[in-house]
Order: structure tokens, then sequence, then C-alpha cells
């Protein structure tokens, strides 16, 4: 399924509006990767232990809103946006979200 974070879908023409769809994910942090993370954070760089955790939660959160486009049975998905809040202390929710559409 396509998807973008544009309005429109270039060469291609959209048809029917279906609605908003959306995918969440809430990733805890762990004592191995915090203790890491502190070694790194008094050296500086990178910490790529979280750099990780984020990228496995959006593209989790990218999957369950593509499954949730195809109940409606959608062909794309335009302007998809990301958004992240944190639930509790060491957890954050990441929000991935769209307007799924029928396309010509």
């Amino acid at each position: 399924m396509i998807f973008v974070t544009t309005e429109r879908i270039q060469g291609k023409e959209i048809l029917e509006v279906l609605g908003t769809v959306r995918g969440s994910t809430v990733r805890a942090r762990n004592i191995g990767r915090d203790i890491f993370a502190g070694l790194k954070n008094i050296v500086g760089g990178e910490i790529s232990e979280y750099t990780e955790l984020l990228a496995q939660a959006r593209e989790q959160a990218i999957q369950r809103m593509l499954q949730d486009a195809q109940k409606l049975g959608a062909d794309a998905v335009v302007n998809v946006r990301f958004n992240t809040s944190q639930v509790m202390q060491g957890a954050a929710e990441m929000l991935a979200y769209g307007t799924a559409v029928k396309l010509k």
C-alpha cells in the first residue's frame, strides 16, 4: 500500500476519502539500554540504542496504520504524520496517522 506525507500522490487521482487511520505502539526503555545510554551521555554522540528503539516503534506504528487503512478498503494513505507522547516515566507512545483514500 502507498503511503505519503503529501496531500496527493503524483500521477494518481484520489476518488474517495475514507477517513482518518491510525496506528500506535507504546515502548518502554529497559535497564540495559539505559546503562549504555548513560555512558554515551557522558562522552557524547548518538545514543544508538534509543535510535533503534524509536525506529522499531515507528515501523510498528506505520504497519498498524496501514492495517487500519486496509480494513477500510483503502488503496493509499496520504498526509501521513507522526506524533510521540510520554505515557509514563520511561514509556512513550509512537503514533502514525493519515487519511485513507481510494485511488482511480
